[in-house]
């Protein structure tokens, strides 16, 4: 079949879980955000965990009856894994290090799915070191042998190259990327391999791309030839093409089977946010029925509304062509604009900007590369020293991307919302914040020092 792309909620509309589908960076308070950046400076990362686990509960509404795991490439920062370990999804991790974080974070072990590609050999003995609990998804054959050098045998998961794919860029579309998954037509062999080599297969796994806001046809394509698979696997045919069945004792009882994530949020002002229920119902009909749970593995969906990057000008300069806006943040603070070419709305937060003339800008930061721009042909209040600007759509791959590059050391993180106890209260300088919660600072600014600590 092929599945038409989901009708939009207007930008105005209300989502299933109540509240906007997608937070604006217009919806932030720009006198909080004033009173954040001047307390704890700029570059600064300002995260609201209420708007991530408001939409936990957007997800929970669409698929009411998936398991649901959070891409914890997204944003790994602390505050943020706290608060969705609390909301009751489980954690999809890319590396050793995710892992160990959402275990720190208060995620148990048997809700977290290590998905790696080309896993190094440090991480499986790290990840191999914890037990049986999590689950391993393998995207080679060549992976099967390194787990059983490593003598486990648990809970494993294949992932799948459906050879469709999509995304808001070139270079996060995995589904037909030969470096993702095993080839579709080869997966149920592999998945009896496995089986009869004693390890525990308990999903099947397959991911599109990254961002997908419309034009949901790949996905929905890659989530029948998964459904074509799964009952393949189910009935026992290794071939995967529903000719020479093994026969019902021969197939293997799959716990889930996992369409990934990628689902998009809107950047520009003019874009419609994603009808979730509507993306939610067509990825049903598209798998079929399976005796496997369905599973979806979102990130940017989780997070990307709930962050903005506050900055500050420290140059004005006007050329022929543009007004040159130079900021204290760039490519090192987030990279998305550099390296995929990605949208952020950008707002004045000066408290007159209403007295303002518009000029058309364009907003770069300190690093010495031609890419270190944030924003072109950008209309905004003429802008002067010492203003603050905000970027939004800033909580996924934003602080999680940033570098030291240059030797400029990475922003601070504030976490707004949540619950705070006594002893945060004290170490990490929480307080209330103007709409009765909390905000504390959840990552430090690094320092000059910092940059230097590992050298010798």
């Amino acid at each position: 079949m092929t599945a038409a792309s989901p009708v939009a909620h207007d930008a105005a509309g209300q989502g299933a879980a109540g509240g906007p589908p997608v937070r604006r960076l217009a919806d932030w308070s720009a006198a909080r955000l004033r009173e954040l950046a001047d307390e704890y400076g700029t570059p600064l990362y300002v995260l609201d965990r209420d708007r991530v686990v408001a939409n936990a509960r957007r997800l929970r509404t669409a698929f009411p009856d998936a398991e649901i795991h959070y891409a914890v490439k997204a944003n790994a920062v602390g505050a943020v894994l706290s608060a969705l370990a609390g909301a009751g999804v489980g954690a999809e991790c890319a590396s050793a290090g995710e892992v160990e974080r959402a275990l720190d974070a208060g995620f148990a072990g048997e809700d977290v799915r290590y998905t790696a590609v080309n896993p190094p050999a440090a991480d499986l003995d790290f990840v191999v070191g914890l037990g049986e609990d999590l689950t391993i998804t393998v995207g080679a054959r060549d992976t099967l042998d390194r787990l059983a050098e490593r003598d486990w045998t648990g809970r494993l998961c294949v992932r799948v190259n459906p050879g469709v794919g999509a995304g808001h860029h070139a270079k996060v579309t995995t589904g037909a990327a030969p470096k993702f998954g095993v080839p579709i037509d080869r997966a149920a062999a592999l998945a009896r391999e496995a089986s009869s080599r004693g390890f525990d297969v308990v999903g099947l796994h397959a991911h599109a791309g990254s961002g997908i806001l419309e034009a949901f046809d790949a996905h929905h394509e890659l989530a029948r030839r998964l459904g074509d698979l799964t009952r393949a696997v189910e009935a026992g045919d290794a071939a995967g093409t529903g000719a020479g069945r093994y026969g019902g004792s021969d197939g293997i009882d799959l716990e889930f089977v996992s369409v990934g994530g990628g689902f998009g949020v809107p950047a520009r002002p003019e874009e419609s946010p994603l009808d979730l229920d509507g993306v939610a119902g067509t990825t049903r009909e598209a798998l079929g029925a399976v005796d496997a749970r369905l599973a979806i593995e979102p990130g940017r969906y989780f997070v990307a509304d709930a962050g903005v990057l506050l900055t500050r000008v420290n140059t004005v300069k006007p050329t022929p062509g543009t007004t040159v806006v130079g900021v204290d943040a760039g490519m090192g603070s987030l990279l998305r604009p550099a390296l995929y070419d990605a949208h952020h709305e950008i707002r004045s937060l000066a408290s007159d900007v209403a007295d303002r003339e518009t000029i058309g800008t364009t907003v770069t930061g300190p690093v010495c590369e031609t890419a270190d721009v944030l924003g072109r042909d950008r209309e905004l209040p003429r802008p002067t020293r010492g203003d603050y600007l905000a970027v939004g759509t800033a909580g996924a791959y934003g602080y999680e991307m940033a570098s030291t590059y240059n030797s400029r050391p990475r922003p601070a993180v504030v976490a707004l919302g949540g619950e705070t106890s006594g002893s945060d209260t004290d170490d990490r300088g929480a307080r209330e914040d103007s709409t009765g919660g909390t905000a504390r600072l959840a990552v430090r600014r690094e320092t000059l020092d910092d940059l230097v600590r590992l050298e010798r």
